[in-house]
């Protein structure tokens, strides 16, 4: 577990003690001031085509302005949300960029003002506007529930001592959590670690661990959960969306229909993939039934020990083997020191790839522990780092992937990764494992968020009718993870505490299906680059990478022949984990 890197933020600042810093805060007041005289809503009314480009070129200077000095807030948070000094820096930085931006508020809505006809004739007169049609379309979707300027600023302004708020004594309390195991304190990052140990006494203890804890501090979770959806609820009511998944849905520029289509297919597919599969692991481990703790329980007996060095290396040669280009650009991380991977306490216990600002580069968190898992994390996460660099051409107003397609990378690199290691192994017992192993990734990126999609459904429907009692949000998750696993699993009400720790429902809720939605896309569009169906995958694949937030889902998979709104696309991603599920059985 040597040579396991920290990142280097010295790309933003040298410290957050940095001079440059409120130097660049000083800027960005001045540009916004000169911004709000060239371009009030008076001049805006009237402004030219050209005039009209001017003002977006100049709004997008600041906005990836304010979000570099945000961005190395929340990094330099992230690495350790114990530490006082980093939490008053983010929140100091988090109030003045969150008042900055709340000016600049009026500029969207002043172009939403505009008509469908004025808007057709202004980018159709102006070659140069024309680069910002992706934003303007994008902004122009929103019209319906946009508010007027001074509750759109009021809401935004409000934000920082309510819903940030409320995420932020999520973050750390999560991860300043404390559980006993055999008489030591561990932190998140490590007990976790703990639940796909190979010795099963270890993973019934650290569950029992978790449970625990996580009992003691359940109050103060169902309250933040309570809070926040209450909170949603208000805002949804305000903006006129009719189910709570909505705004999510507009926001990642994909239909209701087609993500209830997504939905179905996968819940569906529960008894032939998870409660299946499920049986089967149950049967290799030799038990009449799974415990929650035997979820991810490797099937191999021995512990793994993979080395930063061959992880990295592993992951390298996966990309390089598709397209050198892609290693080229995952080299950079390891080069320069873009990743932290080093388990510390009090550090975020997540991962993530933080895209930054095009001006910057991405930078990615996790937390290494030489599993396979953590391989295929960091294949993952590379996925999502090399998917950011390349979009940061598309300038910072149109660089950002929906979330219906910002999975695509990140899963795609896993199954690169997959297929490498799967084609090192000369063992045929090993390879079935490996199998395995995949057919349990894939569950956990499908099934079971999809499951944690309709526990999210419930608990901000029952929210609209007042507060949800612990007891409740307990049912609920027990309910949906019985449906998910199957009959195969005896989950012991211990376990009915699991759902307060997982992060995505507090800080965006309905994300998660966005893996699903990855994962059933990478699998057909695997398929395709597996057995030749579309001339030059690559190049098109990169080329639909570097486009960022320039297309939605339906132009993004037209060269690959795919369809996100025909039922058989979902269904034929599903039967790749199928079929894999054969091959065990």
């Amino acid at each position: 577990m040597s040579n396991i890197p920290n990142w280097n933020l010295r790309d933003f600042y040298s410290s957050i003690n940095d001079e440059k810093i409120y130097t660049d805060i000083s800027k960005i007041d001045n540009k916004i001031s000169v911004f709000v005289k060239l371009y009030n809503p008076d001049i805006i009314s009237q402004i030219s085509p050209e005039s009209l480009y001017k003002a977006i070129v100049s709004y997008e200077k600041i906005c990836e302005m304010i979000a570099k000095i945000s961005s190395y807030a929340y990094l330099v948070y992230a690495s350790d949300l114990s530490n006082e000094k980093n939490i008053a820096f983010f929140q100091d930085i988090s109030e003045k960029m969150n008042k900055k931006n709340s000016q600049l508020i009026y500029f969207n809505l002043e172009i939403n003002k505009f008509s469908d006809d004025k808007i057709k004739k202004y980018l159709k007169k102006s070659p140069d506007l024309r680069k910002y049609s992706a934003f303007i379309r994008d902004v122009r979707l929103f019209k319906k529930y946009q508010l007027n300027n001074d509750l759109e600023k009021f809401l935004v302004e409000k934000n920082i001592s309510s819903k940030n708020a409320w995420i932020r004594f999520f973050d750390e309390t999560v991860n300043n959590l404390e559980f006993e195991f055999r008489n030591k304190k561990l932190n998140s990052q490590q007990i976790f670690n703990y639940m796909s140990d190979a010795d099963e006494k270890n993973r019934k203890d650290a569950a029992c661990a978790i449970s625990k804890t996580l009992k003691s501090n359940i109050k103060t979770f169902a309250y933040i959960t309570n809070i926040l959806a209450k909170d949603k609820s208000i805002e949804d009511n305000l903006r006129g969306f009719d189910n709570p998944i909505s705004s999510r849905n507009l926001s990642n520029f994909v239909e209701d229909e087609i993500v209830e289509t997504l939905v179905k297919s996968v819940q569906g597919n529960y008894k032939n993939i998870s409660h299946r599969y499920y049986k089967i692991k149950a049967k290799i481990l030799n038990k009449k039934y799974l415990n929650y703790w035997d979820r991810n329980a490797p099937l191999n007996k021995y512990k793994e020990s993979i080395s930063w060095n061959e992880a990295k290396n592993l992951v390298l040669e996966s990309y390089n083997d598709f397209d050198p280009a892609l290693k080229n650009i995952a080299q950079l991380f390891f080069d320069n020191n873009w990743i932290d991977a080093k388990v510390k306490s009090g550090k975020d216990s997540g991962a993530f790839s933080h895209p930054c600002v095009p001006s910057v580069h991405p930078y990615i968190l996790m937390n290494y522990q030489g599993k396979v898992r953590d391989v295929m994390t960091l294949a993952h996460e590379l996925g999502h780092g090399i998917h950011q660099f390349l979009s940061r051409k598309q300038g910072y107003l149109m660089s950002e992937t929906p979330l219906t397609l910002s999975e695509t990378a990140s899963v795609f690199g896993e199954q690169l990764t997959f297929q490498k290691i799967l084609k090192l192994e000369k063992n045929s017992d090993k390879k079935r494992i490996i199998i395995a192993n995949k057919i349990e990734d894939m569950i956990n990126t499908s099934v079971r968020q999809i499951a944690f999609l309709e526990f999210e459904k419930r608990i901000h429907d029952q929210r609209k009718v007042g507060e949800i009692s612990v007891e409740k949000i307990c049912q609920n998750w027990m309910g949906v993870q019985k449906e998910s696993l199957g009959n195969a699993f005896k989950i012991s009400d211990d376990y009915k505490f699991f759902w307060s720790y997982i992060p995505h429902f507090i800080h965006s809720p309905f994300y998660v299906y966005s893996y699903a939605f990855g994962d059933c896309l990478v699998n057909s569009l695997y398929g395709i680059y597996r057995e030749k169906k579309v001339k030059d995958f690559e190049k098109k694949y990169i080329s639909m990478l570097e486009l960022g937030g320039v297309k939605h889902h339906k132009e993004m998979l037209k060269p690959f022949n795919l369809d996100a709104s025909d039922k058989d696309f979902w269904q034929s991603g599903l039967n790749i984990i199928s079929e894999y599920i054969d091959m065990i059985e």
